[in-house]
């Protein structure tokens, strides 16, 4: 096996993930704005909302308009999610509830690091080989990794709303591998989705190493 460049890796469910589950963390928000539902309920409406939803990607757009548009991508998330739940109308205000939410997701709280995580991070970083995250996941990201204390493990990060692509399109693998002038073969990719991280990176000339915990 040949020594890899530099190493991706996918961010939420590949280094760490939601603590319970997003229902349990929507629920627990949601009680504070006096709205009762259950959380198996949420998870699922939640599932159904995300995926019949776009890529949260916005090619074109003003750096400085992102963090915007990223906000209002998961607002309209969120209120699908509650109206699937058949509670959206229980809310006094769902922009104050929405607003707590989107911002409880950029702290430590919600989120729990995999027990295999750091050892694995700091193994590869002993061989002294060039890490990365490749995420579909927004830039609240850079404060997660840092409430979480990943952040030093990555020299870089690439995010699809940043990127204006998002797995399992090629595009954004070559802007990850262009960080590190790095040639796709020479490069792997670990993530959790079988087609966003391990067919993808595979399609793109990278190695894909699929996480299935």
């Amino acid at each position: 096996m040949k020594r890899p460049h530099v190493v991706f890796f996918d961010a939420v469910g590949t280094l760490f993930g939601v603590r319970g589950s997003v229902g349990q963390v929507y629920r627990e928000i949601a009680q504070q704005h006096g709205v009762e539902v259950d959380a198996g309920v949420i998870d699922r409406a939640f599932y159904e909302a995300f995926k019949a939803s776009p890529p949260c990607t916005f090619p074109g757009v003003d750096v400085l308009e992102i963090p915007q548009l990223e906000q209002q991508w998961w607002n309209t998330i969120a209120q699908q999610t509650f109206d699937r739940a058949e509670v959206l109308d229980k809310f006094e205000d769902f922009s104050s509830f929405f607003s707590d939410l989107y911002f409880h997701f950029e702290t430590a709280k919600p989120w729990m690091i995999y027990p295999d995580t750091l050892p694995t991070l700091q193994k590869l970083r002993s061989l002294n080989i060039p890490l990365g995250i490749l995420s579909n996941f927004d830039s609240r990201l850079y404060k997660v990794l840092r409430a979480l204390d990943l952040a030093d493990y990555f020299d870089s990060v690439t995010i699809s709303t940043e990127a204006g692509v998002a797995k399992p399109d090629p595009k954004i693998f070559s802007i990850a591998l262009a960080k590190h002038q790095c040639d796709p073969e020479n490069a792997w990719h670990i993530g959790d989705s079988l087609q966003e991280d391990y067919e993808a990176a595979n399609a793109a000339g990278l190695r894909g190493v699929l996480l299935d915990r």
